[in-house]
């Protein structure tokens, strides 16, 4: 008997943009499932952050769908908005809090229990060490350590999915290894994550399947097998086959 599991995120024929008449996604489709780190990558303007923008909430589908945890956004926008944690590629965080104000306001928000929240707390900042900065007020703070706070308040939450655009822009060695320790442990656990990123050695590395973007359609996914298969390049590199697959048009 096969046991069919529902996947976390389930994006199915999005066609979205700014505007209807001229939409910046055309029909895409891909699915994150739980214990999986998918890497989404494409050039400048393929359509990267209009697909997460998309999953956020923040733009509404010309046509398809966006499922987390088998809910649209319309069904139950609590429970949809609940199920994820998000880190943007600019930090955005309140001048006049501190770097454990934020995470307090986290813990808050994603309804996290005391005795869980210090546990969480004091690990994530031991493992980022920021543990000098605790106090500091976020204005006070370098690009690379305002990073450090919107992975730490995201890892707080230990959502089903993250979704994370971007995230070493910024930050110190020892902060990325960090990073990447801790998302290897939170798939492990089973969590789902969709990771943009241009550093596709990197994603190469720790992604378990990619979805390449160009002009707003899916050139390919699947595992680094499928990309190769793509691109007509066999035993190639991801950038290398990355690079193939934008720069010839490649489409499935």
């Amino acid at each position: 008997m096969t046991i069919v599991t529902e996947p976390v995120l389930d994006i199915e024929h999005l066609t979205g943009g700014y505007s209807p008449r001229r939409p910046v996604l055309h029909d895409i489709s891909f699915r994150v499932n739980a214990g999986e780190m998918i890497g989404l990558i494409g050039l400048n303007g393929a359509g990267k952050s209009t697909t997460i923008k998309h999953i956020l909430g923040l733009m509404r589908p010309h046509k398809g769908s966006i499922k987390v945890k088998g809910r649209t956004l319309d069904e139950q926008p609590e429970s949809y908005r609940a199920a994820f944690a998000y880190v943007p590629e600019t930090p955005v965080l309140f001048d006049e809090l501190t770097v454990e104000e934020h995470l307090r306001l986290t813990g808050m928000a994603y309804g996290i229990g005391e005795r869980d929240y210090e546990a969480r707390s004091a690990e994530l900042i031991g493992q980022f060490q920021m543990e000098a900065k605790r106090g500091a007020f976020a204005s006070h703070l370098s690009k690379g350590m305002k990073q450090k706070v919107m992975i730490m308040n995201a890892l707080l939450a230990e959502p089903a999915l993250y979704i994370i655009d971007e995230p070493f822009l910024g930050l110190d060695p020892l902060g990325i290894r960090s990073l990447l320790e801790r998302l290897v442990e939170v798939k492990r656990r089973g969590a789902a994550i969709l990771m943009s990123s241009h550093i596709l050695s990197t994603v190469e590395a720790y992604c378990d399947r990619y979805v390449v973007l160009h002009h707003g359609r899916i050139a390919a996914q699947g595992g680094l097998n499928d990309i190769q298969e793509a691109a007509g390049m066999r035993g190639a590199s991801l950038e290398d086959a990355f690079f193939k697959l934008v720069t010839e048009g490649a489409s499935r």
